[in-house]
């Protein structure tokens, strides 16, 4: 509070109090006053008319007006500085007599007709106050004793009224106000002086301490109050001064310990400037110990895998010739050795990239039932020899067409799923697939691998994703690996987006499950299924596992089919169908003890489908002959199935197309494409289909050709040096005559975000390498001019592809339209193109850094495409992808010698085939 509101608030404390009782006490006394000085008047009224009427009861009984006149004369004179009036009236209340005639007799007149006063009454009006009294006889009624209550006169003479004057009273009653105006000013005016002077005697030193209290307050520790104060107040002073005393101890100790603590921060940063110089060398002293050992196991994985490909490479050629039980059993244990100690350097490689942080993550489109089906294929045969149904469950509303990495997404599912198999001895195992969040550009989903199998004790599940650890970590134990399957797994669904946890309870299984973000692929061209041939027709199931039952069923419910399921072949209801669906037991191993039903089930179908575990595909093309329509590998999935149930259609129905479709179309093509091997594939698929065929390696000899001639159809590749095949389009529909032209890009998938690119440029749709020859055989009859759209032609399904097999010849034929000599003619260019392409490598290895290494690699992605070397070309995927991400060459050395590795590799096995 501030001097002024301090001051204030005393003088209101003071003055208050006065004021208020002094007012209350005046009104007080001048309202008793006022009151007290009309009873007065009013008591001397009645002194002086009480007696009158008394007096005049003589005179009034005789009429005698004289004797009265004078009476009341003589007390209007004694009392005149009160009285203004009396008079006196009779009992008919006519004026009798009056002592003042000048006034009006009728003020002190009763109204007509009021009855007369039986006692003294008074009323007052203005500056006048009348009484008025009875006069009465003396005389008594005979009949009432003298004592009588009542005492009723019995004759009322008249009565008397006064008039007086209240001004007199006024006056008094003013000036007993105004004197008591008077004391309580001066009352006031004392309080006055007192509380000035005990402002004066308190503000004052009040003051002067807020004074030395600011001043304190700004680091004068040496003021002090001074001055003789009383009281309270000087008790206040002495502890201002003593807290003042005290700060400014306070304050020279403390500036002691700044001081000591400055100079002790000074030793401890010139210490810890010596630790951060020795902790920098440390850490580039452990950054390079890192890299030592990233490029130790990179360069060892390359060593060892080299060897490791020969001896896995010749057991397989050594296993096709003729051996006798024991070599062959002896061969299949070399082999099934080398796959694991294969597999284990895989993981140890991955393991030192992702610790160096150089494992680079692909973004490139992928259909996701296809991927998942190959990881599920593979690992099928594993299961199936021990026994455990394998089942794949991916629900309807998950997108099909994602961006992503399919080779690390396929890896974290190899790994799961090959623990489960690893640790479940009978039962099932599982996959689920779900959508977890969906939006306009991303999606997320979950996938679940169930098993049945020994389940990890509660005890051992907290080591679970360390690396080099394992749930059963004893010597004895029966399981192996390196413990790193686990770790490189959760590495990667947390770089995918995505974390992964798991449920076990010992004995009764384990549940993993993980989510990941991808992006949806909007550029996709859909090559659905036709299923409305199946409307109406009826299918009969049998599938006596029932995970794997469901998981049939719900493929089977996106279509038009009437579905009768039974678990058993003996509980299905003997009667005709249009297909037939047997799923074979994985615990079923001699199918020719099961021929009684097989027969019967060709006689209730024209369409008999089976689904085979792996050890029962030996007997597929019996099972064909005796026939079968065809012998599905389990676990059935929609990427197998779909297929095989719209070839019902394409046997069962005659296509709406011209007669002679299988002969060449009158058509005349334009390939494009700047690598040899590719070009030479189309044209030899071309040739087998069209009457016409135009080759041509680079886009402006397609522009040159597109001025000469009218072609029917483009086939145009996207990337090529000087001129890619976008701006190659926009040239040649630049040209009249081939404005309507379709153009078909040729790509190994559709890019995220070319999708206006493509259609700007012309584009119509696109043909994904490697091409097939049905494929191209549909695509060509969907834009042969006067033709409708075919609906697709569904082959069965090839089987699937080890991506870490280094020349695998079956999917070399099937890449060259099942042509031996095409294949041969393929594999031939790669090898020839093989030693240009190492020296590129090589050069970069030594630090030359050519300038076209990316095209290089590009154009063996190319070729690996249609020679049969899976290995070799997802290798080459990898380094393109990473190059074009913007990685340096220079930190893709390991991947750069297991090239050379991989090169070396198809070039030692080439030359077993080529001879």
């Amino acid at each position: 509070m501030t001097n002024y509101s301090l001051r204030a608030r005393m003088m209101i404390l003071i003055l208050a109090p006065t004021v208020l009782i002094g007012l209350l006490l005046s009104i007080f006394f001048v309202v008793h006053r006022y009151h007290d000085l009309q009873r007065q008047l009013e008591d001397a009224g009645a002194s002086i008319i009480e007696p009158l009427a008394v007096s005049s009861e003589y005179g009034m009984n005789l009429q005698n007006r004289e004797s009265i006149g004078q009476l009341i004369s003589v007390l209007h004179r004694r009392h005149s500085d009160i009285v203004r009036a009396i008079s006196v009236y009779d009992e008919h209340n006519r004026l009798f007599v009056t002592s003042n005639y000048h006034l009006d007799p009728s003020e002190l007149q009763l109204p007509k007709g009021a009855p007369l006063p039986n006692r003294l009454s008074v009323s007052r009006s203005g500056d006048k106050m009348i009484l008025r009294t009875p006069i009465v006889s003396e005389s008594y009624s005979p009949d009432e004793s003298p004592t009588s209550e009542a005492k009723t006169p019995i004759n009322t003479l008249g009565y008397v009224a006064l008039e007086l004057d209240l001004r007199s009273v006024r006056l008094q009653q003013y000036k007993e106000i105004f004197i008591s105006s008077v004391m309580m000013l001066f009352c006031i005016g004392i309080a006055l002086i007192f509380g000035w002077r005990l402002m004066r005697d308190v503000t004052g030193p009040i003051r002067n301490m807020v004074n030395t209290v600011d001043r304190i307050r700004r680091g004068q520790l040496d003021s002090r109050v001074e001055g003789f104060m009383l009281g309270e107040l000087d008790m206040l002073k002495n502890g201002i001064n003593s807290m003042a005393m005290s700060l400014a101890a306070y304050h020279e100790e403390m500036q002691h310990n700044v001081d000591q603590a400055t100079s002790d921060l000074r030793e401890t940063l010139e210490q810890m400037e010596i630790q951060n110089v020795e902790l920098d060398l440390a850490k580039k002293r452990a950054q390079e110990a890192a890299r030592i050992k990233s490029e130790f196991l990179a360069n060892m994985s390359h060593e060892l895998r080299t060897p490791l490909n020969g001896v896995i490479g010749f057991t397989r050629l050594t296993l096709k010739t003729d051996l006798n039980s024991t070599q062959r059993d002896h061969l299949n244990t070399i082999e099934r050795s080398a796959n694991n100690l294969l597999t284990i350097i895989n993981d140890v490689l991955d393991f030192s990239k992702l610790e160096a942080g150089k494992l680079v993550l692909e973004s490139i489109p992928f259909p996701l039932r296809n991927s998942l089906d190959e990881v599920v294929t593979l690992l099928a045969h594993s299961a199936h020899d021990k026994g455990l149904e394998l089942t794949l469950n991916i629900k309807s509303d998950v997108p099909d067409n994602v961006i992503g990495d399919p080779l690390r997404l396929q890896q974290v599912i190899t790994n799961l799923v090959g623990n489960a198999i690893k640790f479940t001895e009978n039962g099932n195992i599982d996959v689920l697939v779900e959508k977890r969040a969906l939006s306009n550009t991303k999606v997320q989903i979950e996938v679940q691998i169930r098993d049945t199998g020994i389940g990890i004790p509660e005890r051992d599940q907290s080591r679970l994703f360390q690396a080099f650890r394992q749930a059963d970590a004893s010597i004895s134990r029966r399981h192996g690996g390196t413990g790193l399957g686990l770790v490189i797994t959760q590495r990667l669904v947390k770089e995918m987006g995505g974390d992964i946890s798991f449920h076990s309870q010992p004995n009764r299984g384990s549940t993993f499950w993980f989510h990941i973000n991808l992006d949806l692929n909007p550029n996709v061209v859909s090559e659905s299924l036709m299923t409305a041939c199946l409307t109406g027709k009826r299918l009969a199931y049998v599938e006596a596992n029932a995970s794997a039952a469901q998981c049939t069923l719900d493929i089977l419910a996106t279509t038009p089919l009437d579905v009768v399921y039974s678990p058993t072949f003996s509980a299905l209801p003997e009667d005709r169908y249009d297909i037939l669906l047997i799923a074979v037991p994985v615990s079923m191993r001699d199918l020719n003890m099961h021929a009684d039903k097989l027969e019967q089930a060709y006689r209730m179908t024209d369409f008999l489908l089976l689904a085979l575990p792996c050890h029962a595909q030996v007997n597929a093309e019996q099972l064909k002959q005796n026939g079968a329509a065809a012998c599905l590998l389990k676990p059935l999935t929609s990427t197998r199935l779909l297929p095989a149930l719209t070839e019902y259609c394409r046997v069962n129905q005659t296509l709406a197309v011209p007669n002679g479709q299988a002969a060449r179309l009158g058509m005349t093509v334009m390939a494009v494409d700047d690598n040899p091997a590719n070009l030479k594939l189309i044209g030899a698929l071309l040739e087998d289909q069209v009457q016409n065929v135009e080759l041509c390696d680079s886009g402006q000899e397609a522009i040159n050709r597109a001025k000469q001639m009218q072609f029917d159809l483009i086939l145009m590749d996207i990337q090529m040096p000087d001129m890619d095949g976008i701006r190659a389009c926009e040239l040649i529909h630049q040209l009249p005559h081939q404005q309507q032209t379709p153009v078909i890009a040729v790509t190994a998938h559709a890019m995220a975000g070319q999708k206006e690119k493509l259609l700007s440029a012309g584009m119509n749709d696109y043909l994904a390498k490697p091409i097939e020859e049905s494929k191209l055989r549909n695509l060509l009859l969907r834009y042969k001019p006067g033709l409708s759209i075919p609906k697709p032609e569904v082959n069965e399904p090839h089987p699937p592809v080890n991506l870490n097999t280094t020349l695998d010849w079956s999917l070399a034929l099937r890449q060259a339209a099942n042509k031996q000599n095409l294949a041969r003619d393929m594999l031939h260019m790669l090898v020839d193109f093989l030693p240009e392409i190492r020296n590129k490598v090589e050069e970069q290895l030594v630090g030359e850094k050519p300038e076209d290494l990316v095209d290089a690699i590009h154009k063996l992605h190319g070729s690996c495409g249609y020679s049969g070397v899976p290995r070799l070309k997802n290798l080459c995927h990898l380094i393109e992808g990473q190059l074009r991400n913007g990685v340096a060459p220079d930190e893709l050395e390991p991947e750069f010698l297991e090239l050379l590795d991989e090169m070396d590799n198809v070039a030692r096995e080439a030359k077993l085939i080529l001879g």
